[in-house]
């Protein structure tokens, strides 16, 4: 079976692709089949992803490879290939299992749409695009993966295209990815003129094996940074995070598939998969280029855990609690902590999944309203609802012990308090817990308890299809901690291919009662911060958020992302525009002035010649030609034919000769 596994790789992310363009082909009348289809594709590339993982049980640090020749140009081979390893194979059942969620959940969610076929057709050709970025053994691969990932998004996020606020979110994204993926793009190239492949693994001659590290020593720090920079844009960090909050003009499903299961999670994954490189030559464990991947990962943690705190938009709070976390996941793997930062990428697939489809059931049930302002009480009105997304809310704030995110976050605490460069992470990182705990508790005030509010007063639970997901994601979410708790590190183990040891001892450390302590301060403080807020009724729903009272300025500093779009435009973009306009003014007035001048010259110099050429030359020939003639009429003349005439003429001619002989003698 591992065989035949490992050579059939290919066909996880081909059925999904297969379906997008199966759906493609649809009438929209056919709106049952489309569903159909694209849930059959990702059932499929479940049950593959799961036959892939359990050989990676087998062994420890297990690792297949299928490479395969794509063509020759001269003596040399292009190669690219698959492989399987636990990075790839957690990953694959992580997708392809929270894709499916979102699917079914998407039959609800878009069932009055009227591009019901189409929407079904992007998201498997989606989903399919991420499943092949994962497998990929071939940077060159993972790169043409990776830019259909983003040719998806592009069409997901703009899927409501009549909306000028989707279409202009689908441009900035695809235009700020394309920022970083120039770096990934001369990244690679520098890779390839250094190494002479692209293959990650190949028996021994791979770019992230020996032989190949070997080449890469001289130039491994700069290749690394601009590889990250392609991972700074797809995962959304400072300063190209920009795009991220404004994918929420596309439907939610959309939003929880980029900001949970792929995309998002590229960046993070591309780091963890070319890490040897981003470690090579390290002391301690540090180097220049994974320095620079912690300060990021620092920067964009605090940034959007700050500015989310503000926020009023369901949606857009989420949002940039992923851009948070994945912030955290940057600092995991610049620390050393790549299990760490995997781990926690692979919980917040699901419970970030779980908040984001929780929230569109919210949505779905206030009528449309995006605003948490708005909204009071749903808690009794939609309560499948509110269990499952306080199960999510629990999960991404960290609290200990039946929780997937409390594990995880204190594996990536514990990796950074012992990075040896600075303890300052650390710290800053234990911020951004509490950080996490205050916004998610303001949210969950806001919606599900308190008064009823305008948006509240018709709201309904969602129907079975959309909290039948709902409810797998948060049996997920809990039960999923069982292999990260420290008694039992079962995962943490498996992704560092090392046998797992069970120790229940391990339960009582001081982290965990350090992350008791955070996420209890947090959770407190928005209780008692927002406890009066959560209770206003109806008429008082447009008051002021506390922070805002208290802090007006900070708060619209915050609640105006930090004016960084602002800044962007006042700056590049407006650089970008002034650029435009001189190349605008260069090409009308001087290029086209330069080509209008010299096609005077050629004028003036063609007049010039036909002047020289009808008056000189011509008129030169015309002349010559007409005395020929005359000369000719007058020759002819002497040609009468009568001989006493040519017999005259000839006498004429020897008594000259005559006299011209006497004269010389």
């Amino acid at each position: 079976m591992n065989s035949g596994i490992i050579t059939n790789l290919w066909l996880i992310p081909a059925v999904p692709c297969a379906a997008s363009l199966a759906i493609l082909s649809l009438s929209n009348a056919r709106r049952k089949s489309a569903a159909v289809l694209a849930v059959i594709g990702q059932v499929f590339a479940l049950g593959m992803s799961i036959f892939a993982f359990l050989p990676t049980l087998q062994t420890n640090s297990f690792r297949a490879v299928q490479n395969f020749t794509w063509f020759t140009f001269g003596d040399q081979a292009l190669r690219l290939g698959f492989v399987l390893d636990p990075l790839a194979a957690a990953m694959l059942v992580m997708i392809s299992l929270v894709g499916l969620c979102i699917f079914i959940f998407s039959i609800g969610y878009m069932a009055g749409d009227k591009n019901f076929v189409r929407f079904f057709a992007y998201l498997s050709f989606f989903s399919g695009a991420m499943l092949g970025l994962v497998l990929a053994n071939s940077l060159l691969l993972l790169f043409i993966f990776w830019e259909l990932v983003g040719l998806a998004s592009y069409l997901l996020i703009g899927f409501w295209i009549e909306r000028p606020s989707a279409a202009a979110a689908a441009k900035k994204a695809f235009i700020t990815t394309r920022i970083g993926d120039m770096g990934f793009f001369l990244g690679m190239l520098w890779l390839y003129k250094r190494s002479g492949t692209l293959l990650f693994y190949d028996g021994g001659s791979g770019c992230l094996e020996s032989a190949g590290l070997a080449t890469l020593r001289a130039s491994a720090t700069f290749i690394a940074l601009l590889i990250f920079c392609g991972a700074m844009g797809k995962s959304g960090q400072f300063p190209l995070h920009v795009w991220l909050p404004d994918a929420m003009e596309g439907p939610t499903p959309v939003s929880a598939l980029i900001h949970a299961a792929t995309m998002v999670a590229a960046g993070v994954f591309l780091v963890a998969r070319v890490y040897p490189l981003f470690s090579l030559g390290g002391i301690n464990g540090v180097t220049s280029s994974l320095t620079v991947v912690v300060w990021i990962g620092v920067t964009t943690a605090l940034m959007a855990a700050l500015i989310a705190i503000a926020q009023a938009d369901i949606k857009r709070i989420l949002a940039y609690s992923t851009v948070s976390q994945l912030g955290l996941m940057m600092v995991s793997l610049g620390v050393g902590g790549v299990a760490a930062g995997i781990m926690h990428l692979l919980a917040h697939g699901f419970f970030k999944a779980l908040l984001f489809l929780g929230s569109g059931s919210v949505i779905h049930g206030c009528q449309g309203e995006h605003d948490i302002r708005k909204m009071g009480g749903l808690r009794r009105l939609m309560p499948v609802t509110f269990v499952t997304y306080a199960v999510g809310m629990m999960a991404l704030s960290g609290v200990p012990f039946f929780f997937s995110g409390a594990w995880t976050k204190e594996e990536i605490l514990r990796a950074t308090e012992h990075w040896p460069r600075s303890h300052a992470p650390y710290f800053l990182m234990l911020a951004g817990v509490v950080l996490t705990a205050l916004y998610m508790t303001r949210q969950i005030i806001y919606v599900f308890f308190g008064n009823s509010r305008v948006a509240s007063e018709r709201a309904h639970e969602s129907p079975r299809v959309m909290t039948m997901p709902l409810i797998a994601l948060a049996v997920c979410a809990i039960f999923f901690s069982v292999v990260l708790t420290p008694a039992w590190p079962w995962l943490h183990a498996y992704l560092r291919g090392e046998p797992a040891q069970f120790d229940v001892a391990r339960l009582i450390q001081p982290m965990v009662f350090v992350s008791l302590v955070l996420v209890g301060a947090g959770i407190g403080l928005g209780i008692w911060v927002y406890r009066k807020a959560g209770a206003q009724d109806r008429q008082r729903s447009a008051e002021i958020d506390p922070l805002e009272y208290a802090q007006p300025a900070l708060f619209r500093f915050l609640a105006n992302k930090m004016w960084i779009d602002e800044l962007y435009g006042r700056t590049v973009i407006t650089f970008s525009w002034a650029a435009a306009r001189l190349s605008d003014w260069m090409d009308r007035y001087f290029w086209d002035g330069l080509v209008r001048g010299f096609g005077a010259v050629g004028r003036v110099f063609a007049m010039l010649t036909t002047s020289v050429d009808e008056h000189g030359i011509n008129a030169g020939v015309d002349e010559t030609t007409a005395g020929t003639r005359g000369l000719g009429r007058l020759m002819s003349k002497a040609h009468s034919g009568q001989i006493q005439t040519y017999l005259a003429a000839l006498a004429v001619g020897m008594l000259a000769l005559l006299l011209l002989y006497a004269w010389l003698g």
